[in-house]
């Protein structure tokens, strides 16, 4: 009963705030780039999305690509469009960014709120640059994506928000709606529903958020309501894994929506079916993943009706006798229901142990695998974008840059960190054998993805 509460508290912060489709979905073959920070760059929202059209839409192959590099404002992505973002040819660009445009510290002195301003003012002047250059690409399609808030009120220990710094966020995503509207962009907003459900929650768990142990970077339970607003704003909302009603008195099919039902049989006590879904089940991760990750992305249910809504595999079977009903799936027993709970609906979907489900599983782990190699190639980006850019030596690769890199190690922890990585990628051979094992991660993916037939048995229970 307590999480039914919470969910319809969640719907009800969620209607007002993300029920309108504003963004178009991906299409076959779309090539879709997320542009941001590093919440793009270390985080999942991007592979959760495409984990569901993996899913969803097995015979309907697109790519998602994360452009994020950690520590970017608007004035350092928009250096590195060019020769990072557009080197990626998407057709569509996601663009998110005034986390560290808007400023961290500043915010507890004296003048915070003009540091505010003169933030808000630099955010705006340096996404104008950004806007130009969109604007010139119209093979582009533009999509504004207002960020995930800085939580200003959740209670951490030892750890003092910057007072009204997501003021001054909420300002320039303000600015990127206006710029979406007045160039006929694409829009979805992070920022609001988030807090929202943040607040929600610290009514009754004051240390409760979405955005991490810092106030900034969501964990992955943060990351899957991302994907689950973005996804909410392409209009997937009420989007089936299937829907399938048999009334087994008659054993007859009333229902078959997103799948196929053949060979329905009775006998005695046993009902049976072939079952042929045009999707599998949205897979949720239950380990916590990424460095310093608390939660993992299955924990996102807690908070947003993503089951509900984008999640069912729905068999209703009406006209049982009374009892308990086995269900078995190509001969694995899932589960047991009685004869009311079968007439109200089974999810499927949230049912761990059925062969769709296993199947699911083996993708959401091979685009793991694949987010982890992309991951190395971001790491890469920020040492050519956030170092080498600024030192004459972008893309150089060569004795010199390694060298320029050993002389600022011991001044920099991040190009300390990244350092072994660099002396890797910066040879074409190992960039080339890790693009063609992402490309072949992929092409794994869009062959074991798609559904097939199911024996389906409904057995009563002795």
């Amino acid at each position: 009963m307590k999480k039914i509460v919470v969910l319809l508290a969640a719907a009800c912060v969620l209607c007002g705030t993300a029920a309108a489709q504003t963004v178009k979905p991906f299409k076959k073959g779309e090539r879709a780039v997320f542009l941001g920070n590093s919440i793009t760059d270390g985080g999942h929202y991007h592979s959760y999305i495409w984990l569901y059209y993996m899913t969803r839409f097995p015979d309907m192959p697109i790519r998602i690509f994360n452009g994020g590099i950690g520590g970017d404002t608007a004035y350092d992505m928009n250096k590195r469009l060019e020769g990072d973002i557009f080197s990626m040819k998407p057709t569509a660009l996601m663009v998110t960014f005034g986390m560290n445009d808007s400023g961290y510290q500043e915010y507890n002195g004296e003048d915070g709120r003009e540091f505010g301003e003169r933030k808000y003012q630099e955010a705006v002047k340096n996404f104008d640059e950004i806007e130009r250059k969109l604007k010139e690409r119209p093979d582009i399609r533009a999509v504004m994506v207002g960020t995930s808030p800085y939580d200003e009120t959740t209670k951490l220990k030892d750890n003092v928000p910057f007072r009204t710094k997501n003021e001054t966020i909420k300002r320039i995503v303000e600015y990127q709606r206006r710029a979406a509207e007045r160039n006929g962009w694409e829009f979805v907003d992070w920022n609001a529903p988030m807090t929202a459900l943040n607040q929600e929650r610290q009514k009754t768990d004051s240390t409760f958020t979405l955005c991490g142990t810092d106030r900034i970077h969501p964990d992955n339970d943060g990351h899957m309501v991302m994907a689950y607003l973005f996804l909410k704003a392409q209009g997937f909302a009420g989007n089936k894994v299937a829907d399938v009603e048999i009334d087994a008195s008659e054993g007859r099919t009333l229902k078959a929506e997103n799948c196929r039902v053949r060979r329905v049989k009775l006998k005695e006590d046993e009902l049976s079916f072939d079952y042929l879904a045009k999707a599998l089940p949205y897979p949720l991760d239950t380990v916590p993943r990424n460095w310093g990750a608390q939660r993992s992305q299955a924990e996102a249910m807690k908070v947003v009706p993503f089951m509900e809504e984008m999640n069912s595999e729905k068999l209703k079977v009406t006209g049982l006798e009374d009892g308990d009903y086995r269900l078995l799936i190509d001969g694995e027993e899932i589960g047991v229901w009685s004869a009311a709970e079968w007439a109200e609906g089974v999810n499927l979907a949230a049912e761990t142990k059925t062969p769709q489900y296993q199947q699911a599983l083996a993708v959401m782990h091979l685009n793991e695998y694949r987010y982890e190699i992309e991951r190395s190639f971001r790491e890469y980006a920020w040492c050519q974008f956030g170092f080498f850019q600024q030192q004459g030596l972008l893309f150089a690769n060569n004795r010199e840059a390694i060298e320029v890199m050993d002389d600022n190690v011991d001044k920099n922890l991040w190009l300390k960190v990244k350092r072994d990585l660099y002396s890797k990628m910066m040879l074409e051979e190992v960039r080339d054998a890790r693009e063609k094992e992402m490309e072949l991660l992929v092409d794994r993916i869009y062959k074991i993805n798609k559904p097939v037939t199911r024996k389906v048995v409904l057995r009563k229970a002795r």
